[in-house]
């Protein structure tokens, strides 16, 4: 969770723990799991969705489960009873028009696909655009991942972002940047440079399934006020779940 959110959270819980008449060790573990707890569970605004369908655009590095996640995501929206399409702007890793293709299958979802290379900007507003006509609910946009610190690669998202709004102003109305729960301090860099390029308003941690913890939640949470929205469980198209902070810091310290 990186040295600086480690400090503050010691430094609030000594003063909890020096304000108790008598604690013990357990009243400082419980005052800890407050304060994290506190840091994560803000009010996050809603999005504001003038007209169907809300646009959400996911973006992320390399091989952080974007496509998975997008996967998974429409099928928890189609369990809601919502008509979800997704928009195939991954247009240069190979195979992975055909991996949505497959998850579009799998949870009922329409996919939007171009040919191989195309752009990916004409794929996101094709999307929002059949969305709009055919009375879609829910448009997930896949997007190539992408190293945080490769201008021309942030500058062509900014681009597809300016795209969709040429279809609705208003668009995108989420902006969630897929981590795996396995990055580190870098994680923090990833937040703050996609932040910075397309305005992201929440993270979907992955793969929290093996020994990660996904410590650098709780900094990206206290430096950029980015909240934590989902979390992906394991492998299966049902697993993932909206974000607990309580379980989320129960896990963490047991």
């Amino acid at each position: 969770m990186g040295v600086e959110t480690a400090e503050g959270l010691i430094f609030r819980t000594k003063e909890r723990v020096l304000a108790m008449s008598s604690p013990r060790p357990a009243d400082a573990k419980k005052a800890l799991k407050e304060e994290m707890v506190w840091l994560l569970d803000h009010n996050w605004p809603e999005p504001v969705v003038p007209a169907p369908p809300m646009v959400v655009l996911m973006v992320g590095v390399n091989g952080a489960g974007k496509t998975t996640t997008i996967g998974k995501l429409a099928h928890l929206y189609r369990k809601g009873g919502k008509r979800v399409m997704l928009a195939a702007a991954d247009t240069f890793r190979a195979a992975a028009v055909e991996q949505l293709q497959a998850w579009g299958r799998r949870s009922d979802a329409e996919v939007i696909a171009h040919r191989p290379g195309a752009d990916p900007g004409a794929v996101a507003f094709d999307t929002v655009q059949a969305g709009r006509s055919r009375g879609v609910d829910v448009v997930l946009i896949d997007t190539a991942g992408r190293l945080q610190t490769k201008v021309n690669l942030m500058e062509e998202i900014k681009k597809v972002r300016r795209v969709i709004q040429r279809v609705d102003p208003t668009a995108p109305h989420e902006v969630y940047l897929v981590m795996d729960a396995t990055t580190g301090q870098n994680g923090l860099s990833q937040a703050h440079h996609f932040t910075e390029a397309v305005d992201v308003s929440g993270v979907i941690l992955t793969k929290l399934d093996g020994t990660a913890k996904g410590g650098i939640a709780l900094a990206i949470a206290e430096k950029l006020a980015l909240p934590v929205v989902y979390v992906g469980t394991g492998e299966t198209i049902d697993d993932l779940v909206a974000f607990d902070p309580a379980a989320y810091v129960d896990a963490l310290i047991a």
